[in-house]
């Protein structure tokens, strides 16, 4: 069932389905709530899932200039409130994995685990603040231009003609998204903080899944985190890139429903 609610004056919608322990799904950059259809399908038969459109994407409106990660885990958290939810998993899609851990410094009570969907915790990198600096002003001159030509990048270079169709799904549900959405996100994005320390410190499990092939967060950025929580798990996929739910939909769906099974009592 699709719903929505007023957060700072913007409206949020997101999508509610089935009973029992919650799993929320948080998409990553440029992506939507609809990226999750083949897995709510399948998680719904046993989980209450909740997906969101983060704001600036999808059907939610934009609510400021930047969007930080932690304002968009308090749209998360308001969800959860209006839905009268206490516990959740939540699982992140790369920018979503961000939101996550901003969630997860906010709200830690709140969690039963985390799944760091390609993504992770620390924050960005000289080069990679710069890279995010170019994409704004590219983004400024042209943004269609740009999200054209962003998401074969994302995939292991063998799977961008076999996932052709997706990936021109992708890229037509995106050029719907504004211009002011996407920078407001690269902004947040820019701005996080390191959540490394966060990783030691909370209490919940974390499981990590990786492509080998992952061009926009490499493996070799990853190795060292997988050892930081008190409770981890890590699935590394081969011939993966950054789209794992796409690339390897039934391995990666098969690991967060027993990840779920596991800790989301």
């Amino acid at each position: 069932m699709d719903k929505h609610l007023i957060y700072r004056g913007s409206r949020i919608k997101y999508n509610i389905r089935g009973s029992g322990s919650t799993i929320v799904l948080v998409h990553g950059f440029l992506e939507d709530s609809t990226i999750w259809k083949n897995y709510t399908d399948c998680l719904e038969l046993s989980n209450c899932v909740i997906s969101v459109d983060l704001p600036g994407f999808g059907e939610s409106q934009v609510i400021s200039d930047t969007h930080t990660m932690s304002l968009m885990a308090q749209v998360i958290n308001q969800i959860l409130i209006a839905e009268n939810i206490s516990k959740c998993i939540i699982t992140g899609h790369s920018m979503g994995g961000y939101v996550a851990l901003s969630f997860a410094g906010l709200f830690e009570e709140k969690l039963s685990g985390i799944v760091l969907f390609h993504s992770h915790a620390a924050s960005d990198d000289n080069e990679t603040q710069k890279n995010r600096l170019r994409a704004i002003d590219f983004i400024n001159k042209n943004h269609k231009s740009y999200i054209s030509s962003f998401f074969h990048t994302l995939f292991s270079e063998n799977n961008v003609q076999k996932f052709e169709t997706e990936i021109n799904q992708l890229k037509n549900a995106s050029l719907k998204t504004s211009r002011t959405g996407i920078i407001a996100a690269i902004k947040g994005m820019l701005l996080r903080d390191d959540h490394c320390d966060l990783l030691k410190k909370i209490n919940v499990p974390v499981m990590f899944i990786i492509g080998k092939n992952d061009s926009k967060i490499p493996l070799d950025k990853i190795m060292p985190q997988i050892s930081l929580p008190r409770i981890s798990e890590a699935i590394i996929i081969d011939n993966v890139g950054h789209m794992g739910f796409i690339e390897e939909e039934e391995l990666t769906l098969r690991s967060i429903m027993d990840f779920a099974s596991k800790y989301d009592k």
